[in-house]
């Protein structure tokens, strides 16, 4: 389903046609001249990176009528083009946790004329009156249900992003345990990391298990090495690289081995997976009713899908009145990170979950593990050394390719020696095929002398000897 399109109020629909015509072969005329005109795998790495910012510089409208009206022909150029460079990067989406696939042309009516500020808390009606907080309050309620929370029982807000939604849980966890220590997995996403930094709060960096799970051993020894502070745990469900699901059943009793009982917060961070693992029976629960859970983010962005990087974030009320503060500015109270808060993200939000529902995401979720395992198959059918290393998860691991271009062609996310596509609701079995293909061309070239052999990069410390189809000495046995 295509996203919103605000058209340009100053341009008939046959100038934005001409525009777009002529930007697009401008821009393709001028990619041709920088990587010249016999290199076709330059030209479309140069069609695949953004336009220079240097097109895009501000100017002063011009006063003459003449001038100004040619200003205004340019920048529908420059927009019409930089629609089809936008439209061209979301065709080869494969490696961030995106779903593209959504479509709110009901919201159109909002876009304009509107500044919608949920300003401070969803909670308390603030002196400014255009928001969106009725709107807010029921996605919050909404996502407090799933995680086992009733309405009088938690507090929450609709955040810019993830990495918000972590701050704030985290930051909550630093309040309630303010000579505490910080655990988190080596495979965290960075934004743990970064808040340690900003609180001042000692982190310690646990070891992972080759799934990028948290290795409850070395997490215990930890602990033991801390046991007169408490422990502020950010618990991962679906990390940035692997997809990995920490086991929080598992960390919970560490803690209360090693005799923590109640002097533990953990911050469970579901970006991704949090809007996943719900929707299938197999997987842990990620419930306030266990003890110690006390904040869990997720991104709207990622697996709900949305036009614009959104989050909730959900805490026990208890909790959210040791950051609470009264703002007479704005006659409300405030307990969020960033005060002013985008009033258009819960209209998508509330769009999306009244649109799909629990069965709607439960299907996706579903669909996207199907999908997941049918790319694992092809990957490795094709000699691509690559797993799936937790069997709820949709991130799919593969080796890192030799060549950067395809790299940025199909925005795969690379860490070290991998990389990885995540199978979201827009990543159909056309769109997988395509991608292997593709590689497995690619792989032709880099390895020309690899026909019948086992070829490419070892991977097997990042994803498992098991996984690894290298020409290593761990598959001399496979080999015999």
């Amino acid at each position: 389903m295509a996203p919103v399109v605000v058209e340009l109020m100053t341009t008939t629909a046959r100038d934005l046609q001409l525009a777009d015509d002529t930007a697009a072969a401008a821009h393709q005329q001028a990619r041709v001249h920088q990587v010249g005109e016999d290199d076709e795998e330059g030209i479309k790495l140069a069609m695949a990176a953004a336009p220079a910012a240097e097109a895009f510089a501000v100017q002063e409208p011009p006063a003459d009528e003449e001038a100004l009206a040619e200003r205004q022909a340019e920048v529908a150029r420059l927009l019409a083009g930089f629609r089809r460079h936008l439209e061209d990067r979301s065709a080869h989406h494969l490696g961030y946790p995106y779903n593209l696939d959504f479509d709110f042309a009901s919201l159109a009516p909002f876009l304009q004329g509107l500044c919608i500020n949920n300003l401070g808390d969803p909670f308390v009606e603030s002196n400014y009156g255009v928001h969106s907080r009725p709107l807010e309050v029921a996605v919050l309620d909404w996502f407090a249900r799933l995680w086992d929370l009733g309405p009088g029982d938690y507090w929450g807000y609709v955040t810019s992003c993830g990495t918000e939604g972590n701050l704030h849980g985290l930051l909550v966890g630093r309040e309630v345990f303010p000579d505490g220590v910080m655990y988190a997995s080596a495979d965290s996403h960075y934004s743990v990391f970064r808040a340690a930094r900003m609180y001042r709060v000692r982190c310690v960096k646990v070891g992972t298990l080759v799934s990028g799970e948290m290795d409850c051993d070395d997490f215990e020894a930890k602990l033991m090495h801390n046991t007169n502070s408490p422990a502020i745990v950010n618990v991962n469900i679906g990390t940035t690289v692997k997809g990995a699901i920490d086991d929080l059943d598992k960390i919970i009793s560490t803690l209360q081995k090693c005799g923590f009982h109640d002097r533990f917060y953990i911050h469970c961070d579901g970006a991704l997976a949090g809007l996943i693992i719900p929707f299938l029976k197999q997987a842990p629960r990620v419930t306030f009713r266990k003890p110690g859970i006390g904040s869990v983010s997720v991104s709207g962005h990622k697996f709900l899908g949305c036009p614009v990087p959104c989050g909730v974030v959900i805490t026990r009320r208890e909790h959210a009145a040791v950051l609470s503060t009264d703002v007479d500015y704005i006659s409300s109270r405030d307990a969020t990170i960033t005060g002013s808060r985008n009033g258009h993200a819960p209209l998508f939000l509330w769009c999306a979950l009244n649109a799909k529902g629990r069965r709607g995401i439960r299907d996706d979720v579903h669909r996207c593990l199907r999908n997941a395992r049918f790319l694992a198959r092809r990957l490795r059918d094709a000699g691509v050394s690559a797993a799936r290393l937790n069997p709820l998860s949709i991130t799919v691991v593969l080796e890192r390719p030799r060549d950067e271009a395809f790299v940025r062609k199909w925005q795969l996310s690379c860490q070290g020696g991998v990389a990885h596509v995540v199978v979201m609701p827009n990543v159909g079995v056309d769109k997988i095929a395509s991608f292997v293909e593709d590689l497995a061309a690619k792989r032709r070239i880099w390895y020309p002398h690899g026909e019948g052999l086992r070829v490419g990069p070892c991977v097997a410390k990042d994803i498992g000897q098991e996984n690894c189809l290298c020409s290593g000495l761990h598959n001399v046995s496979d080999r015999s």
